[in-house]
C-alpha cells in the first residue's frame, strides 16, 4: 500500500499577516531575552507588535520605553497597551498624547485586570470606567488606530454571551478598528463567535489570538483566569512531558501549526501570536505556514535584477 504524499506547503504566503505580543521584562537578563525575541521575529515583517503592562500599570514605564525602542530601532509598527486601571482620565490622556508625539499611532485599549490587591475590578476614581469609555477618550486625543479584546468563550465576568457581545459592539462603535481574541484551542468556538459578531453588526477584523503551549501547567492557569477552555485532547497531548522540554516544543509546534492551518483554510489571513517573549516556536510556526523573511526573496531576485540592469 502506497503511503499518501505529504500535503504541499506554501513556499511563501504573501497574503499572510502576523502580529506579535510581548510583555515588559523585570530584569536586565529578561530584557535581553525580549530583545533577542524581537530581533528573531523582525525579519517576518509583522503587521505590528504590541507590548502589555501589568495590573495597575505596574510596568507602565517599561512598556513605554520598549514600545519606543522597538519602533525606533527596528521600524516595526508598535502598539502600546493602555487600560483603565490605576489612572485618571487626564493621566491616561497624557500618556496617549505622549505616544502620539513619539510616533506611536496604534493602541491596544483594554479595561484591564483588577488592581493589585483587589479580587474584583473597580473603576478608578476619575478614570475611564470601561474599555469603551477609554476608546472614546483615546479617539478624542488623536486619531489612533485602536485594537481591543474579544472573547470567543465569553469574558469570565460577563453576565452572558450576549452581554459580552454587546460590550464588544460598544467598543467598536466607540472607535476600535480591530478585535484581537483571547487565545483558544477549539477553532469551532472562534468560527461561532465570528458568525455571531457579524450578525450583531460587528464588521471589523476579528484576529485570532494564538498561544503556542510551551508550558502546559502555566497555560492551564492562564485559561482559568481568562475563561478559555482546555480540551481533553490538549491535556492528553502534554501528559507525561513535564520533564521533557524538547518533546514539549515539538508537540506545541505541531498543535499550533495545525490550528493555524485549519483557520487559514477557512479564510483567516491574520494571526496574533502571544509569544511570552520566546521567539523559536512562533518563528517555526510562521515558517511552516509559509511566512518567510523578506531577505530570502530579495536574495533570489537579486541576480535577475542585476541582469536587467
Amino acid at each position: 500500500m502506497t503511503a499518501p504524499a505529504p500535503q504541499q506547503l506554501p513556499r511563501n504566503d504573501s497574503n499572510l499577516e502576523v502580529s506579535f505580543e510581548f510583555f515588559p521584562p523585570k530584569t536586565d537578563a529578561m530584557m535581553e531575552q525580549l530583545w533577542q525575541c524581537v530581533k528573531r521575529l523582525e525579519p517576518l515583517q509583522p503587521k505590528f507588535v504590541s507590548v502589555t503592562y501589568g495590573a495597575g500599570g505596574s510596568t507602565r514605564e517599561r512598556t513605554h520605553a520598549i514600545v519606543r525602542r522597538i519602533q525606533g530601532e527596528t521600524g516595526i509598527r508598535s502598539a502600546a497597551h493602555l487600560t483603565c486601571v490605576g489612572a485618571t482620565r487626564e493621566q491616561v490622556d497624557e500618556v496617549a498624547r505622549d505616544y502620539w508625539n513619539s510616533g506611536i499611532r496604534h493602541i491596544v485599549a483594554l479595561r484591564g485586570d483588577p488592581a493589585e490587591g483587589q479580587t474584583t475590578y473597580q473603576p478608578y476614581p476619575g478614570g475611564y470606567a470601561f474599555a469603551a469609555d477609554l476608546i472614546g477618550g483615546l479617539k478624542r486625543v488623536a486619531d489612533f488606530e485602536i485594537s481591543t479584546a474579544a472573547y470567543p468563550e465569553v469574558h469570565p465576568e460577563a453576565k452572558s454571551a450576549q452581554a459580552d457581545l454587546d460590550n464588544l459592539k460598544r467598543k467598536i462603535d466607540a472607535g476600535a478598528t480591530r478585535a484581537i481574541t483571547q487565545f483558544f484551542f477549539d477553532n469551532a468556538r472562534y468560527f461561532d463567535f465570528v458568525e455571531r459578531a457579524r450578525r450583531a453588526g460587528i464588521n471589523v477584523p476579528i484576529v485570532p489570538g494564538i498561544m503556542p503551549v510551551t508550558n502546559f501547567a502555566k497555560i492551564a492557569q492562564f485559561s482559568k483566569a481568562c475563561g478559555a477552555s482546555i480540551p481533553p485532547w490538549l491535556a492528553d497531548a502534554f501528559d507525561g512531558l513535564d520533564d521533557d522540554a524538547e518533546t514539549r516544543k515539538q508537540v506545541a509546534a505541531s498543535i499550533a501549526f495545525a490550528q493555524c492551518q485549519h483557520l487559514r483554510d477557512a479564510g483567516v489571513r491574520h494571526f496574533h501570536f502571544y509569544t511570552l517573549n520566546r521567539a523559536d516556536l512562533t518563528f517555526a510556526i510562521c515558517h511552516i505556514l509559509g511566512l518567510r523573511p523578506a531577505r530570502a526573496e530579495t536574495a533570489d531576485a537579486a541576480p535577475k535584477a542585476a541582469v536587467a540592469q
